[in-house]
C-alpha cells in the first residue's frame, strides 16, 4: 500500500485559519461508511443520529501551553522551547531553537522573577532535556507565560487560549488538542445526555508526532509515534454493556478513537489500562470496538487520512475529500467535520 495512495489535492485558502465564533456552527459532511452515501449538515445536527443507549466516547486531554519563548543568560538572542514530554518532576523533553545555541548545561531566563532553566541532556533526534526553576506553581505560570503550540499550518494569531481547548478538557498533557472535540458546546452535551447517550471521557496526551509526515513510499514501513492514555474501569463498563445491549459506540476523534482499539481485546472487550500505545490504523485493519467516528478533515498522506480509510473504506474516504474542496469545506485543526456512521 502506497502512502501516495492517500494524496489529494487540497487548496491552501481552504486551511482554517481560525475558529468560528459558535463551536457548534462549523460545517459536518455525514458520510455513511456502508454505501458511501454523503449529507451535509451543520454540527449541532449531530443530536439527531445518536439514540439512547449509544455510547459516545470523549477525549479530555487539555493542552500545554507549551510554547516558551526566552535568551540565554547574559544574551539577548530569543530562545523558543516547546514542551514535549515531562520526564519526571521538573525535568521536560522539548523541542528548542535554535538548537546549536543550546549545549548542555546552557541557562535560559524566560522571565527573570518566575521561571528559568537549564539544559541538561541533548538526544539524539536533537531534543533538549531541560531542568526548570521557578517560583511558584508551575502550571499557573505556564498560563501567564506560554502560548498556545498551534500547528505549522496555523499562521494567525490564537486571540482566544480557550478556543484551541475543548469545552470538556481536564487533565493536562496534551501538545496539541483533540480537535474534533472543538466543536462540542454544553448545550449540545446536555441535549445527547438528556436523549438518553451515555458520555464517557478517556485521555490521551496529544504529541506532534500527529504532524509528523509520513516519509516512507510503503504505508506498512511508517513507523508510529507513541502516546499515552488512560481508560478507567466504569468507562469500560458502560463501554461493553453499549456493544452487549447492539447499540453503537461514537468515538470524537481519531485520539479517543485510538483509546478503545488500543484497550480492546481479540474478544471485542475493552479493559481499564494507562500506558502508551503506538497502534497503527489503516486499510485492511479490523476494527475491535469503534463503530461511528466524527472526526475532522485531515492532511493528505496523514496517518489520519489512513484511519478513517480505514473505518470507511479509501474510496469513500477520498470521494468524501473529493467533494469536501469543492463544497469549500474548512480544513484541519480549526475547521469542519465529519461524521462518520454507519447503517
Amino acid at each position: 500500500m502506497k502512502t501516495s495512495d492517500f494524496y489529494y489535492d487540497l487548496p491552501h485558502e481552504l486551511i482554517a485559519q481560525t475558529p468560528l465564533k459558535n463551536r457548534q456552527k462549523s460545517k459536518m459532511m455525514v458520510l455513511n461508511k456502508n454505501s458511501g452515501k454523503i449529507e451535509h449538515k451543520i454540527f449541532e445536527n449531530i443530536v439527531d443520529y445518536i439514540y439512547e443507549g449509544d455510547t459516545i466516547v470523549l477525549n479530555d486531554t487539555k493542552v500545554l501551553p507549551a510554547r516558551l519563548f526566552g535568551h540565554r543568560v547574559n544574551k539577548q538572542e530569543a530562545i523558543e522551547v516547546l514542551l514535549l514530554k515531562q520526564r519526571d518532576g521538573n525535568v521536560w523533553q522539548t523541542l528548542a531553537k535554535p538548537g546549536k545555541k543550546l549545549k548542555i548545561g546552557t541557562e535560559i531566563v524566560f522571565d527573570e522573577k518566575l521561571l528559568r532553566a537549564k539544559v541538561i541532556d541533548i538526544l539524539e533526534d536533537g531534543q533538549r532535556v531541560i531542568e526548570f526553576s521557578y517560583n511558584g506553581i508551575f502550571n499557573e505560570i505556564l498560563d501567564k507565560l506560554g502560548l498556545m503550540p498551534l500547528p505549522p499550518y496555523i499562521t494567525e494569531k490564537l486571540e482566544d487560549k480557550d478556543r484551541y481547548q475543548t469545552v470538556y478538557c481536564k487533565n493536562l498533557g496534551s501538545a496539541a488538542a483533540p480537535t474534533a472535540g472543538l466543536h462540542f458546546t454544553e448545550e449540545i452535551l446536555q441535549k445527547l445526555e438528556k436523549k438518553g447517550v451515555n458520555i464517557v471521557y478517556v485521555t490521551l496526551h496529544v504529541g506532534l508526532g500527529t504532524f509528523r509526515p509520513v516519509k516512507v513510499d510503503n504505508v506498512e514501513n511508517h513507523e508510529m509515534h507513541s502516546e499515552y492514555f488512560i481508560i478507567d474501569e466504569k468507562v469500560c463498563n458502560i463501554i461493553n454493556e453499549t456493544r452487549k445491549n447492539g447499540k453503537k459506540v461514537y468515538c470524537v476523534g481519531t485520539t479517543s478513537c485510538r483509546v478503545l482499539e488500543s484497550a480492546t481485546d481479540e474478544n471485542g472487550i475493552i479493559h481499564p489500562m494507562a500506558k502508551d500505545t503506538n497502534i497503527f490504523i489503516y486499510p485492511g485493519y479490523r476494527f475491535k470496538m469503534v463503530d461511528c467516528l466524527l472526526t475532522n478533515f485531515h492532511l493528505p498522506e496523514s496517518t489520519l487520512v489512513m484511519l478513517v480509510s480505514a473505518l470507511a473504506g479509501k474510496e469513500n474516504i477520498m470521494n468524501a475529500y473529493s467533494i469536501a474542496v469543492k463544497e469549500k469545506y474548512r480544513f484541519f485543526s480549526f475547521g469542519d467535520c465529519m461524521l462518520i456512521k454507519s447503517n
